[in-house]
């Protein structure tokens, strides 16, 4: 498996503030309709992502259609909050045979390594195109209060905030 520090340097990779390492890729000329918004944005968007076993993409939820697809490195657990306030596990990777993944506009959801001793590179395509704007940070007492129903949700959000 590649050295994880010599892929995040020759793939230009930043850190990105939910966790993890990550650097655009591609942002669409094409501007579409934002109905949610005032203005227009780019049709898609696409990152690098990169992950560390003992690193997580924290709670956050943004307001397009997010596609995840497996590069390399271990499987990846995408954790995301359903309409029944329950939390749900999507797999992707190697091990999983289960490439991509995708998670709906406006949802909560995580990520983490399925190994802490490995890591793992994705893309991401966001549709329309991902703005700094769009993207919400979970805070853990706010999801804790919505969200804390069952003794797993409260473990998996407490497990996947960070607390400033």
């Amino acid at each position: 498996m590649q050295d994880m520090n010599a892929l995040i340097d020759s793939l230009r990779l930043e850190p990105h503030p939910e966790g993890g390492f990550y650097r655009e890729m591609y942002r669409s000329e094409k501007r579409v309709s934002d109905l949610n918004r005032i203005g227009n944005k780019s049709a898609c968007t696409s990152i690098y992502y990169l992950l560390s076993g003992k690193d997580f993409s924290a709670w956050h939820r943004i307001k397009s259609d997010e596609t995840w697809y497996f590069h390399l490195g271990c499987d990846l657990l995408i954790y995301f909050l359903d309409k029944n306030k329950a939390i749900r596990t999507l797999q992707i990777g190697a091990e999983s045979q289960n490439f991509q993944a995708t998670i709906s506009s406006d949802t909560w959801f995580a990520a983490r390594p399925l190994s802490e001793d490995a890591y793992c590179l994705v893309s991401c395509a966001v549709a329309p195109g991902f703005e700094f704007e769009d993207f919400e940070m979970g805070v853990r007492e706010e999801l804790l209060n919505e969200f804390g129903t069952t003794a797993e949700n409260v473990k998996m959000i407490e497990a996947l905030t960070r607390v400033d």
